[in-house]
């Protein structure tokens, strides 16, 4: 079981070449990759922002991208959320992100994530 990080998910979904060898492996490997719920939420931020664009409809980009083999969109739980307010350390200020580590310390798994602030939070697991 493997969480993945908003970008992660949207460059395996598309077969980018940005997601890094190590993490396409693992991800290749896992019988379960987690996408939290949040990440719905940033997609269509991102798109609506202007950040990212899709040849389609983001609704339709999201439901196709929950669809992949292993992708388990798994939902923002009273635990995840509450434990998200409660990270040890000094963790990301960011709200998604503290719900995406908050995640992946509640099912004890990994993220693949390129994001520098998360990969030097110690108290989570990090692949890329």
């Amino acid at each position: 079981m493997i969480v993945l990080d908003t970008h992660s998910w949207i460059w395996l979904a598309g077969g980018s070449d940005k997601l890094s060898q190590k993490a396409r492996r693992r991800c290749n490997r896992a019988s379960i990759l987690i996408v939290p719920a949040i990440s719905t939420w940033e997609v269509a931020m991102l798109v609506h922002k202007g950040r990212i664009g899709f040849d389609r409809d983001v609704r339709l980009w999201v439901g196709q991208a929950l669809t992949l083999p292993g992708i388990r969109l798994e939902p923002l739980t009273p635990a995840i959320a509450v434990r998200s307010t409660r990270l040890p350390g000094d963790p990301h200020g960011d709200p998604a992100d503290r719900m995406i580590i908050a995640t992946a310390m509640e099912y004890g798994a990994p993220i693949i994530t390129r994001d520098k602030q998360i990969r030097d939070y110690p108290h989570v697991r990090t692949i890329w």
